[in-house]
């Protein structure tokens, strides 16, 4: 039984290692290439209104901790300070899994609302997997009011690494609300491995050019 724990951690740290060094890897490589399209776009949305064309969330990471999620800027600025003086739109956000439906949340730029049906708009979170703040694959990270709808099963949602990609947005991402997303996101934490990562990238990119749930 101790020889069989001892080659489970063993395993545990080998897949880390790998998946950490595919991380940095992947990430960079695509930084690069996407150098282009990155600059395009940061130009198009900072001609719109002359403010950064990046936007940081504060998001909860592995183990509880806070770290600002990058983003293209797909909405007008000061967003967030905007939803929450409408109470009503505010309300709608909460009642609607945190997001508000389809075609209804005034805050959304022209621009914005093409680079998030590509899922353009997440380019940057590159950079958050670089750092080491996010992984390629993982659960998507929430933001800290989005918490209780884990329940008694928090701590294993934050015992990994958010990630950019995850079994959630396979799986038809906005389509999925809470609980069942809840129960998607644990799913991949209970079957977590290299090659089921892998599995889970490529089941992405289908979604991603298929657009699922994108909005």
């Amino acid at each position: 039984m101790i020889e069989e724990d001892q080659i489970n951690v063993e395993n545990h740290h080998v897949y880390k290692f790998f998946k950490r060094i595919t991380d940095i890897v992947v990430s960079i490589l695509a930084l690069v290439l996407l150098s282009p399209l990155i600059i395009i776009l940061s130009l198009i949305i900072f001609a719109q209104d002359g403010h950064s064309p990046f936007y940081k969330q504060i998001r909860v990471g592995q183990y509880g901790k806070l770290f600002g999620m990058y983003k293209f800027r797909s909405m007008i600025y000061n967003a967030d300070k905007v939803l929450e003086k409408n109470t009503q739109l505010y309300q709608k956000y909460v009642d609607n899994g945190f997001k508000l439906p389809e075609g209804e949340d005034p805050r959304i730029t022209k621009v914005g609302a093409f680079i998030r049906k590509t899922s353009l708009d997440e380019i940057p979170q590159f950079l958050n997997v670089v750092i080491g703040q996010m992984s390629l694959v993982g659960p998507r990270p929430i933001v800290k009011k989005e918490m209780f709808e884990y329940g008694d099963k928090i701590q294993i949602f934050l015992s990994v690494k958010p990630g950019a990609l995850g079994l959630w947005q396979a799986s038809g991402r906005a389509n999925i609300e809470y609980p069942e997303r809840c129960d998607i996101e644990l799913e991949y934490i209970r079957n977590a491995s290299y090659w089921y990562d892998v599995k889970v990238f490529f089941a992405c990119c289908i979604s991603i050019l298929k657009r699922d749930g994108a909005f």
